[in-house]
């Protein structure tokens, strides 16, 4: 289950403007690494979508959307079927003054907003000008959504790392995947809070819930992505993702469509 790309590498194409289109990728379907002068908005309205760059994976499912800043390096990855839509802004237009790429909250207005400006890229009327105005607005209302894997720079924390992505469901305490990369505990607690700004908790929280939105947008049962995710029972997984994204994995491809 674990192919996440924390690097990314050349060549990397460079598009000078950031397309607004709609594209259809097939599950596990990728687009290599590129960089364009303009920010993207990119959002799929089915499917779990990742973004990567050299400082990590964002994981957007379905309801949300990722902002890529202008100049950004990144790759995409799609799990499940997924109909992408391309928002393209200039360099000068940044409604959310962000300079990383950022997890956004789509909420049905803006969901129609962003399919609407997608579906005839090269309408230029006043009305649809008009369109993209009140999309920035409801952007900056949008909240962000702390949905990030960030890449391990440290040896000794990247081992570990390896080790939870290969197999979400590793039931081990830090102090014992310490033990099998020969780190202690203390050590690697102040590398997850110093690199990730989160704890081994919470990072393997997050880790968890990518895979398990991976293995939902393949349409594995959601008793099957709790064990193989490391939850206790279902109806722990279940408490969690509702926690996180608002409601029940169940109700996921569903809300999704």
């Amino acid at each position: 289950m674990s192919n996440i790309r924390h690097n990314v590498e050349p060549p990397v194409r460079h598009l000078p403007k950031a397309p607004t289109r709609t594209r259809s990728l097939a599950a596990g379907e990728s687009v290599d690494a590129h960089r364009h002068d303009e920010h993207q908005i990119v959002y799929a309205g089915s499917g779990v979508l990742a973004v990567t760059t050299d400082a990590g994976t964002w994981f957007a499912p379905g309801t949300r959307a990722i902002w890529v800043p202008a100049g950004a390096v990144h790759a995409h990855r799609g799990h499940g079927h997924l109909n992408v839509h391309f928002v393209g802004l200039s360099a000068d237009d940044n409604p959310l003054g962000l300079d990383a790429p950022t997890v956004l909250a789509v909420g049905p207005l803006l969901r129609e907003l962003i399919l609407a400006y997608t579906r005839d890229p090269d309408d230029d009327t006043p009305e649809r000008r008009r369109l993209l105005a009140v999309l920035r607005d409801q952007l900056r209302a949008s909240p962000q959504q702390p949905m990030r894997l960030p890449t391990p720079t440290d040896s000794r924390l990247a081992a570990v790392c390896a080790l939870v992505h290969a197999n979400p469901g590793d039931p081990r305490t830090l102090a014992e995947l310490g033990a099998a990369t020969g780190a202690g505990e203390r050590t690697l607690s102040r590398l997850f809070r110093g690199e990730f700004g989160m704890t081994f908790p919470q990072w393997r929280t997050q880790s968890r819930l990518y895979h398990a939105l991976r293995m939902l947008a393949d349409d594995i049962p959601v008793t099957s992505v709790a064990h193989h995710c490391g939850w206790s029972s279902a109806s722990a997984f279940i408490d969690v993702f509702r926690r996180s994204f608002g409601y029940t994995p169940g109700t996921y491809n569903r809300r999704s469509q």
